[in-house]
This record gives structure tokens, sequence and C-alpha cells, in this order.
């Protein structure tokens, strides 16, 4: 299944600009798109909650908006009826929670993420790793739901047993069915570690 949040943010991050390049990926923008659904949000106030250069964020709002996600006025960014429906069906697949620390990242900030239903695409896991750790994570751990029981390829087919406080963190924060996948990500701060989650994620929804 091919969807639609991930077909516009990768076009709108490929896309070239005239002049300098301002620099903003497929996660900056779909962060945005989540601030800009709590409340109108000015361009100034993106940069800063984005940590990315003013340019930038002119650049991503402006194809933000030709792609009629978004609208723009004096009270700042508003989400579109066609926002909001990409951000929803984002939210259909995608769940994340700060988890703070936990055992299986020993990091100073983790985020845990679930993709519904993507068990099929999960190969060994190192894929995921690896995608988190180019966003400056220190490390990933993905897990997969099966006949009820939550395992790590190669690692542990009983994260309950074997892993039981992350277990518990996981279990408290997600409602898990059959074939979901989940990823922990480390970071020294949690701001990494939640760019680390989405790119985890993206691996396994890119050219769904």
């Amino acid at each position: 299944m091919a969807y639609e949040f991930t077909q516009l943010l990768e076009g709108m991050a490929r896309e070239k600009s005239p002049g300098p390049s301002a620099t903003f990926s497929v996660f900056h923008a779909l962060h945005a798109l989540e601030l800009i659904a709590q409340k109108p949000i000015g361009r100034n106030m993106l940069a800063q909650n984005l940590k990315i250069g003013e340019g930038a964020v002119r650049t991503m709002t402006s194809r933000l908006k030709e792609a009629n996600l978004i609208t723009t006025s004096k009270a700042g960014c508003a989400l579109t009826k066609r926002g909001l429906g990409v951000l929803n069906e984002y939210r259909q697949v995608i769940k994340k929670t700060a988890f703070g620390k936990s055992e299986l990242t020993n990091a100073e900030c983790s985020w845990a993420i679930l993709i519904k239903k993507h068990g099929r695409k999960l190969k060994s896991g190192m894929e995921q790793r690896d995608a988190a750790v180019i966003q400056g994570a220190t490390n990933a751990t993905t897990m997969i739901y099966k006949r009820q029981h939550l395992a790590i390829p190669s690692i542990s087919n009983d994260v309950v047993r074997d892993f039981p406080k992350a277990a518990q963190q996981i279990v408290r924060s997600f409602k898990l069915e059959e074939d979901d996948v989940v990823v922990i990500v480390g970071a020294n701060n949690s701001e990494t570690a939640e760019y680390g989650a989405l790119a985890a994620a993206w691996t396994l929804l890119s050219n769904d």
C-alpha cells in the first residue's frame, strides 16, 4: 500500500530550490505538520521548534502550501482539510512516545515508535538501526509482535521474559496487534531520539 503522506513529504524534501540549498528533511516536514495541527504557528516559532534555519523553514512552508497542506496568514500556518487528512493517515500507521531511559538503549533519552501491521517488511532490524544512527541516534532495537509475543530478531523470542522493564513500557504505551513493529531508539537528547525513531519507521513505510 502506497501512503500519500510518504509520497508527498519525500517529494518535497527531494525537490531542488534555486540558489543555496535550504536543508530540511522529511522528518522536519512531518514534525511541522504535527506542530501546526496543535495551533497556528509562525515561521519563526517553527524554526525554533524544528531547530533549522529560517531559510529552510520558508522553503518547507512554501512547499507545504503549494501541496495544499497548509495555509498561511498573519496568525501563522494552519492545516488545510487535505493537510489534516494526510496527518490522520500518518497517525493511523504510526504512534510514538518518549520513554526517557530504557533498558534496551542505555541512553539518556529514548523514543518508542509503533508501525502498525508492517511486520512483513521487517528483516533483521539492522536497516532500522542504521537509519536511526544516521540521524544521530546511538542505537535502536526493533521488535515484532507475533502470536501475542514481542520478539527481537536474532536476539530474543520473548521480550517480556528477557527485558521485562522495556516490555512493560511498551505494553503500557501501545495497543499491540498481530504483525505490529516497535522500534526503541536511544540518543543523547530527546529530539535526536525522536527523529531517529521516525527514520527507523520510515524504512518500513518508504516504497510500500
